[in-house]
C-alpha cells in the first residue's frame, strides 16, 4: 500500500485535499505517514492516529523530516482518548473504507474538533454509476479479505452526514488509469453541525 498510495498521482490527490488543513491536526488512519509532505505550512502539530505500526524505519524519516511536530498514537479511531474541542482539523485520507466501525470513527472526529473546525476527506468509495456500484457490491467480499478490511463500497458522504457533519465541500470523481471499482472518489471538507 505504501508503493500504490505514494504514486505521483495520489501525491497530486493528497495535496489538493490537504490543503485545507490547519493548526492542531488530528490524522486518522496514518498508516506510513504518506501525507507528511503534503501538508500545508499552517499546520501546527499532528497528532497521528494508527492501530498499526507499518514500515517503522520508514515512517520516523517521515516524521523527522516533518517541519511541525509529530505525535504518535497506537490506537484505533472509533474511541479516541482526547478530550472534547481539542483539534482545529482532523483528516482522512483512504481510510475510512477499512475502520471497523467508520461512523462510530467519524462521531469521535466530530466531538474532539472545535467549534468551527473543518475535518478534511480524500475517501474512495461507493459509485454514483448504479453499474459500478452493482460491480463494487459484488466484489467487496473479495477485496475485504485481499484488502485487509478495506471496503469499496461505502458512501463516504452519506456516512459523514449522519456522523452529524455538514459536508463544505465535496468533489466526487474517478482517478484514472486506475480500476472504476477501486477508484471512485470522495474529496472535501465538513465541519461539525451547530458549530
Amino acid at each position: 500500500m505504501d508503493w500504490a498510495l505514494g504514486r505521483p498521482r495520489f501525491g497530486r490527490e493528497r495535496d489538493e485535499a490537504l490543503a485545507a488543513a490547519g493548526g492542531e491536526v488530528l490524522e486518522i488512519g496514518f498508516g506510513t505517514g504518506l501525507n507528511l509532505r503534503h501538508y500545508p505550512p499552517g499546520v501546527t502539530r499532528l497528532t497521528a492516529l494508527d492501530v498499526a505500526d507499518l514500515l517503522p524505519a520508514r515512517t520516523a524519516r517521515r516524521i523527522k523530516a516533518a517541519p511541525f511536530p509529530v505525535a504518535r498514537v497506537h490506537l484505533t479511531a472509533e474511541r479516541l482518548p482526547f478530550p472534547d474541542a481539542g483539534f482545529d482539523c482532523a483528516v482522512s485520507t483512504w481510510t475510512l473504507c477499512s475502520i471497523p466501525d467508520a461512523l462510530a470513527a467519524l462521531r469521535e472526529v466530530r466531538r474532539v474538533l472545535k467549534p468551527g473546525g473543518v475535518f478534511v476527506f480524500l475517501e474512495h468509495g461507493r459509485s454514483d454509476n448504479a453499474r459500478v456500484a452493482r460491480w463494487q457490491d459484488r466484489f467487496n467480499p473479495i477485496q475485504r479479505r485481499i484488502g485487509v478490511g478495506c471496503n469499496l463500497n461505502r458512501p463516504i458522504d452519506a456516512l459523514i452526514r449522519d456522523a452529524g457533519f455538514a459536508i463544505t465541500r465535496l468533489d466526487r470523481y474517478a482517478i484514472q488509469g486506475e480500476p472504476r471499482i477501486m477508484a471512485e472518489m470522495y474529496r472535501g471538507t465538513a465541519s461539525p453541525r451547530g458549530s
